[in-house]
Formats: structure tokens, sequence, C-alpha cells
């Protein structure tokens, strides 16, 4: 398999990365994750501008961003030509430097890589539906931010796939924040809500494709923080990312929601989303 490891095409079994590097002392980097379908990268350009933007919070200087849609499809035609799911993950780290917890004086070259794997979608749940767990949000205050340190993300989703869920929920005071890899959304009297975005919550690619298919069907959106015995009572909800797509969400913890069958409005959701992506 052909990997890009900075700035070389190589492959994977070629790949070192120093023993002082920051992203493995520190989990000092960003990463990210594109998707694509019948070889068509979905929206490459808005996780390019994510990349860009956690790059500039984290002050790593690199022009990467603006080579991740050539690279990316470079990767899918080489390793999977043809194939109809597969995704490009991408991480970038502050590079190689003698251990120091401050920014190293003279900033070293960043590490950059990006590999691709063949994807299976979760198709039983997103016909079907899912469970989550609502788990409590001990992350950090800038979850904005797709850092590499997932130590709780990692934990919390254990959490869930030992309880038969597909996602953790993070709670936070109270109110829903976003899972472990998902954003998070539900309907209330035909009403879509979702939190709005803040320093807790990661700007989703496929949240802001789903807010703009509601307005397309003229769905009412609120943005808005919704609290734990609000989400609970919810008509409908469902998760929303670049792997799980919108997954209708049937139970939380142990409480089944409506009749336990995905609801009409994530239904036509799912189906102008899978026209847009087929």
């Amino acid at each position: 398999m052909l990997a890009y490891y900075n700035g070389s095409f190589i492959p994977e079994n070629e790949i070192s990365v120093k023993w002082n590097d920051r992203g493995f002392n520190f989990a000092d980097g960003c990463y990210e994750v594109v998707r694509s379908y019948k070889g068509k990268i979905y929206r490459v350009n808005d996780h390019a501008n994510r990349l860009a933007y956690s790059l500039m919070e984290l002050r790593i200087n690199s022009d990467i961003p603006s080579q991740v849609e050539e690279i990316s499809y470079r990767l899918l035609q080489e390793n999977h030509p043809g194939h109809e799911h597969a995704l490009v993950y991408m991480q970038v780290t502050r590079g190689a430097h003698k251990r120091m917890h401050r920014f190293p004086p003279v900033a070293p070259p960043p590490t950059i890589l990006f590999t691709s794997g063949l994807f299976t979608p979760y198709q039983k749940e997103f016909e079907e539906g899912a469970k989550i767990i609502l788990i409590e949000d001990y992350r950090w205050n800038r979850c904005d931010i797709k850092s590499i340190g997932l130590i709780p993300n990692v934990m919390s989703q254990q959490k869930a796939w030992e309880n038969g869920a597909i996602e953790a929920v993070f709670v936070r005071n109270g109110m829903l924040t976003e899972g472990t890899h998902t954003n998070v959304a539900c309907i209330k009297n035909g009403v879509f809500i979702t939190p709005p975005l803040s320093h807790h919550i990661l700007a989703g690619v496929t949240r802001t494709a789903v807010l703009e298919i509601c307005h397309e069907l003229k769905i009412r959106v609120m943005e808005k923080e919704i609290s734990e015995t609000e989400f609970m009572e919810a008509d409908e909800i469902m998760v929303i990312g670049t792997t799980l797509e919108i997954t209708p969400v049937v139970k939380v913890n142990e409480k089944n929601i409506g009749d336990r069958t995905p609801g009409k409005r994530t239904r036509e959701i799912q189906k102008i989303f899978r026209e847009k992506t087929s």
C-alpha cells in the first residue's frame, strides 16, 4: 500500500516515525479523515479547510491543506482503483524535537502522513437504527480542534461497544455536546435540533451537509443547547459523521426512542444524502 510521508509517496511499511516526534510524545498534532464514494471524495474542500483551521489554532505552520485533494486522490487511485468506499486518513504533528512542553524555539518541520484504506459502510445501522449511550464529557475545552489527543474518545467508544452501542454521546453540565466521532441531532415536533458550534463541538462536515439538506426539505432548524431530558424525549434522534453518515438512533442507554424504528424526517434526510453521494 502506498502512503504519503513528509513529501514523498512511499510504501506504508517503510514509514518510520522518530521517537522524539511531538505527536508521539505529546499528541501535539491534528488529523482529518475524508471518505470517497465510487472514487469521488465527499466535500474534500471542507475537510481541507477544517485541517487548515486546526493547524492555525495549534500554531503549526504547513501548507499541506492546499495539497489534501491531490494527495488523497493519488492514494485512492494507486491503492483502491474501482472500489466504492474508501477512507483517507491524514495527520500533521509539530515534528521531532527534544522533549520540552513549550513549543520548540525554532519550529521543526511538521511530520505529515497520509494513508488510505477500504471502508465497509454501517448499512444495517443505517437502515434499522442503532443504540447509543450517554457519557460524561470529561474532554478538554478545545474540541473544535481535530486533535490527535483522543484518549477520552477512545475510552468512551470502548464503553459504548461493551454496552452494545454504536456510539457514546457526551453530556457536559447536563447539556449534550457531540459523540466520540459524530455530531448529534434530534427531531422534536418536526423541528431539527442540534447543539450550536462552540469550543466543545467539532464543526462536522457531514453536519454542515445535513443542515443544507434540512434547508432543501424546508425542515425548520434550531441550533441550540439540548438538555439530557429534552434529548431523551425527542421524537427522532440521529448521529451524523463521515463514517456513520446519518445513522438513526432507536435506543439511548436502555430507553427506546419512539417505536424503535427510524423516523420519517431521518429517512427523508438519509434519502437526499444518499442521492448526493451516489
